[in-house]
């Protein structure tokens, strides 16, 4: 081969490999970031925030707002906003507790009675925005006030719990270990012949074989993927850069699922999430309503020549959004055991922030699962962070408003620059 001719070939293979990289970077920038701001934050709490108890505690704070996030996802793709979820969240926690405690319900009824009382508030806000052309703004502003003075005049300015040990496992619950223990490091034993805390390492197997089918799961359809590409005849990513690409996703996972398996296991919550996440990413990419909601938020009125009924998806997305609002609500209250009178205040605020900050566009049409969770695990991690190392209330607040301020611009700063 000529020099002329080897010069060329080594520049396209070059050109492919930087757009590759690129390519991956907006794919995966939310991921670098976030592994960056937990970086960051493992050594400003000196190594605090990687702890098994406090990465288990980082999921079970934060998996009410992910599990909302997903709701808002559709709402602020559709081109809508809804202000109301914390005050809905909060008094759907007190309608369980009054259930429950009160008048003795079954944890499992009482808790599709408040799933589908969410359903309710959100078809009824649904409806002024999709029939009557009310602004979304308008409608859950209004919604919030009216749910958050229904929590007070439902609990009487009283808290209300404990809540049954069955519906407290929702929240505070971990998957059974069907395996049994891996004794790695046998803990020491004091003079009674008991193990002494914190000196064995002792792994939740159960914990460990799911994260083995995770990652054999995630690798199986990577590969899928890159074949059916290639079979369609489509550029692919260069080998190498794919297969350092997701060794680096499986060793993530690995790391956290052994963080977890090194403590207590899985929280029942984190496979709930689990569920809704894959649901979700099915909706979004593989449903027809996931693609009118995406067609819709881009351009409603295309979206409605080409005969999508915008009305009817509108008022679905919301009835979705009180559905999650009601779990979340219910998650709460069982992480609390009780419901009380603030509850869901200031909850609006971290989602919609986690649905911004993972990418979402505030003119509607473009969002991922992906970057709403991410998203609001970033959030989360900043709380977390920022509480371990002291920082007052005031200055988290006016943090994470920078950082909400700083995504919405730079999404702005991308549609212009494209």
């Amino acid at each position: 081969m000529s020099t002329e001719t080897a010069a060329p070939t080594a520049n396209a293979a070059k050109a492919s490999t930087q757009a590759a990289i690129k390519e991956n970077f907006r794919q995966y920038g939310l991921v670098v970031a976030l592994i960056v701001i937990m970086l960051f934050f493992q050594y400003m709490t000196n190594g605090i925030l990687f702890l098994p108890v406090n990465l288990t505690n980082l999921v079970l704070q934060n998996s009410y707002i992910v599990v909302m996030a997903l709701g808002m996802l559709l709402v602020i793709v559709a081109g809508h906003i809804d202000l109301s979820v914390g005050s809905v969240a909060g008094f759907i926690g007190a309608v369980a507790a009054v259930l429950m405690v009160d008048y003795g319900f079954n944890p499992l009824v009482a808790g599709i009675v408040c799933i589908a009382v969410g359903g309710v508030i959100g078809g009824a806000q649904g409806y002024f925005i999709a029939y009557m052309k009310i602004p979304s703004f308008i409608v859950t502003l209004s919604g919030m006030l009216v749910f958050k003075g229904l929590l007070l005049w439902l609990l009487g300015g009283r808290s209300v719990g404990p809540f049954p040990t069955e519906f407290q496992m929702l929240s505070a619950g971990f998957i059974p270990d069907f395996i049994g223990p891996l004794v790695l490091v046998a803990p020491k034993l004091n003079d009674a012949g008991n193990p002494m805390p914190n000196t064995g390492l002792v792994l939740h197997s159960t914990t460990m074989v799911i994260a083995v089918l995770i990652v054999a799961a995630m690798l199986y359809f990577a590969l899928k993927s890159r074949r059916d590409r290639e079979s369609h005849g489509y550029d692919a990513e260069p080998f190498s850069l794919f297969v350092i690409k997701n060794l680096v996703l499986a060793g993530i996972i690995l790391f956290l699922m052994y963080k977890f398996a090194s403590y207590r296991g899985l929280p029942n919550v984190l496979i709930v999430m689990g569920i809704l996440i894959v649901i979700f990413v099915f909706v979004t990419k593989r449903m027809t309503f996931g693609r009118r909601i995406f067609a819709m938020g881009g351009n409603i009125k295309a979206a409605a020549l080409s005969g999508i009924r915008t009305e009817r998806l509108t008022f679905y997305v919301f009835v979705i959004m009180g559905m999650l609002a009601a779990l979340a609500g219910l998650i709460y209250a069982a992480r609390l055991n009780q419901a009380t009178p603030k509850a869901g205040a200031g909850m609006e605020l971290d989602v919609i922030a986690a649905v911004f900050v993972g990418g979402a566009s505030a003119m509607g049409g473009v969002g991922e699962v992906a970057g709403a969770v991410i998203g609001a695990f970033i959030m989360g991690v900043m709380n977390n962070g920022m509480g371990i190392m002291g920082i007052n209330i005031d200055w988290q607040q006016v943090i994470k408003g920078l950082v909400l301020l700083g995504a919405v611009a730079f999404d702005l700063y991308n549609k212009k620059k494209a």
